[in-house]
């Protein structure tokens, strides 16, 4: 239904509603980084396999280095399963417009949620397009507390208790393709 309302998917819609709302620019600092600054450091990281944005906000600079990597690549080209975008975030008022960023956009990604210096951390979301379809939406996945998510994602301590929602139960079918 969103997308009915908007169709341009390269930038972040919530930028401008989120800083003037939702941002503790006082006691956290938050700031959000404009598009034209997103756009000259995704140039500047050139091409990637995997980009890491650490206090992504709502996702605006992530957003940003997608929509460059799709016109890199070309619309019949680009595939989710050859990028991964990494994001940490503190806060909790930002991370669900994050997940929705990325949900909503097809990609493949990883969000902490929490504090990316003393590695406290609420949860880890995995997004993952199962389909290999940049066109379709990506599935959310909790990782769970587990040492293995601990090592991963060097969490030192969880201040939330473990969420268990997985959507994506299935081997994604472009790796099905392969195996045979």
């Amino acid at each position: 239904d969103f997308l009915e309302l908007e169709k341009d998917v390269s930038y972040d819609w919530f930028h401008i509603y989120f800083q003037d709302e939702h941002a503790d620019r006082k006691k956290h600092m938050q700031d959000f980084t404009p598009n034209e600054l997103s756009d000259v450091v995704s140039k500047l990281t050139g091409e990637s396999q995997n980009t890491l944005d650490i206090a992504a906000g709502t996702g605006g600079m992530t957003i940003r280095k997608w929509w460059g990597d799709c016109l890199r690549e070309g619309p019949f080209v680009y595939l989710p399963s050859q990028h991964l975008y990494q994001c940490e975030e503190l806060s909790d008022r930002a991370v669900p417009f994050l997940l929705f960023n990325l949900l909503i956009r097809g990609m493949n990604a990883t969000i902490v949620h929490g504090d990316v210096l003393s590695r406290e951390v609420k949860q880890v979301y995995f997004i993952q397009n199962e389909h290999d379809d940049h066109l379709l939406f990506s599935n959310l996945n909790v990782m769970p507390h587990s040492k293995k998510v601990e090592r991963e994602f060097n969490v030192q301590k969880w201040l939330d208790g473990e969420l268990v929602h997985i959507e994506s139960v299935d081997m994604p079918n472009h790796l099905q393709e392969i195996g045979g």
